[in-house]
């Protein structure tokens, strides 16, 4: 078969995919779109330097309608479930970056596009296929540690000091106007890709909130934690956001009947496996730094997230061409089980604490109650479902114009910034 024709929509994020297309064996970058036209000047000159033919577009509209097979997602987070029904409606597949979707109604819509289609769709929950977090994927499909009774999933980053490079000072920026809850599949996903398991219920705690970050236009939560019930009793816990912490922490473990499987903080790369023996609390536990156990040499290549993305990338090509290392990739029933599982939290959190039950989306007869439940901290999204981005979040004062506007001058500008004390003296 010829190669999988793909297009990006994202120069920013979607860079990272773009560098792995224009090396794959059985794919190729044919466009990419942004509306920020420094960007795709970026792209022209690597394309030239790579000798690769790719057509750019600053509309999606005309982008959409170009001689692809497929589309890399890597526009705004909050926005992927919409353009994600668009291009398969338009006859493409569709790799999506996180967030799956944004609330409950546009993850109904995804998965009947993807039915109604028959296209791939695959999430690029990339923290799934880091070394440490692949391997346990792979030793859990295994069956080294038994069956899954107990995980926590940690994803702590505090992106204070690089809110201009991400923001562009954006009043409307989809980081400035969603609560952690939302951002929750780098700490959840990987536990639920390892183990397959389908979450049922989920109760939502959420950190203080920051004042001080929110007159620099951030959200107002550092953090939150999901507590995650499974379809097999197990529970996990998953915790996530800006906690102050550096530097950031990426770490999981996994209990089963038979052992555990735990990676290690501060930039440790082993991962520790204790597995029992014939007898009860008595085993052999084996450190190890994990190697990559597909596709060694291409995953090994110069990547985003200790080649996580190539991975992500790989096995939508893969499943694509209908080839076997393709049932690696995630599909929409996972992804959308993942991603729900934040926006349902943060109404356990805003209810005091409350669980809410997960719906099984695979199940069309559950689709119904969901169809219409816009409710997010987006205004183009919510309608009126609107819901606050904190509990009581109508009693504090507007966040001033002029924070918005220092953060573009700092990011127009491409000042140098470290920590929280250098950005905050530029203010």
């Amino acid at each position: 078969m010829a190669k999988v024709k793909i297009g990006v929509f994202g120069a920013g994020r979607g860079t990272t995919m773009m560098n792995q297309l224009y090396e794959h064996p059985d794919a190729e970058l044919v466009a990419v779109c942004d509306k920020y036209v420094p960007a795709l000047e970026e792209v022209r000159k690597t394309a030239e330097e790579k000798g690769a033919k790719v057509t750019l577009y600053e509309r999606f509209e005309d982008f959409i309608r170009h001689d692809m097979d497929a589309v890399v997602l890597a526009n705004y987070a909050t926005e992927h479930a919409i353009y994600a029904v668009k291009c398969l409606n338009a006859g493409k597949h569709v790799m999506s970056e996180v967030l799956p979707c944004e609330n409950i109604a546009q993850g109904v819509e995804l998965i009947e596009a993807v039915e109604r289609t028959g296209l791939v769709y695959t999430y690029a929950e990339n923290y799934c296929y880091m070394d440490r977090t692949f391997e346990m994927w792979r030793r859990y499909k295994n069956g080294d540690i038994g069956e899954a009774t107990y995980g926590e999933g940690e994803y702590i980053h505090d992106c204070l000091a690089i809110w201009p490079l991400v923001t562009y000072g954006e009043r409307d920026h989809w980081r400035n106007r969603i609560h952690p809850f939302f951002y929750c599949t780098h700490s959840l996903g990987p536990l639920m890709a390892m183990t397959g398991l389908r979450p049922v219920k989920v109760t939502g705690f959420g950190a203080p909130p920051d004042y001080a970050s929110r007159m620099l236009g951030l959200g107002l939560s550092p953090g939150s934690i999901e507590m995650v019930e499974m379809e097999n009793g197990a529970v996990f816990k998953s915790i996530h956001g800006g906690l102050k912490r550096e530097p950031g922490s990426i770490n999981y473990e996994l209990y089963g009947k038979k052992g555990c499987m735990e990676t290690q903080r501060y930039g440790k790369e082993n991962l520790n496996v204790w597995m029992e023996g014939d007898k009860a609390c008595e085993g052999t536990l084996e450190t190890y730094i994990p190697e990559k156990f597909i596709e060694k040499e291409m995953a090994s290549r110069e990547c985003g997230h200790d080649g996580s993305d190539f991975y992500a990338t790989h096995f939508f090509v893969q499943k694509i061409l209908g080839r076997p290392q393709g049932e690696w990739a995630i599909d929409v029933y996972q992804a959308v089980s993942m991603g729900i599982c934040g926006i349902l939290a943060y109404r356990s959190f805003m209810n005091g604490g409350v669980p809410e039950a997960v719906p099984d989306l695979r199940d069309p007869a559950q689709r119904d109650k969901y169809r219409n439940d816009r409710a997010c901290t987006t205004p183009e999204a919510a309608g009126d479902q609107l819901i606050p981005m904190y509990p009581g979040e109508d009693k504090l004062p507007p966040v001033p114009d002029e924070a918005y506007e220092r953060v573009r001058r700092i990011w127009e500008a491409d000042q140098h910034y470290e920590n929280e004390e250098q950005l905050r003296n530029l203010f």
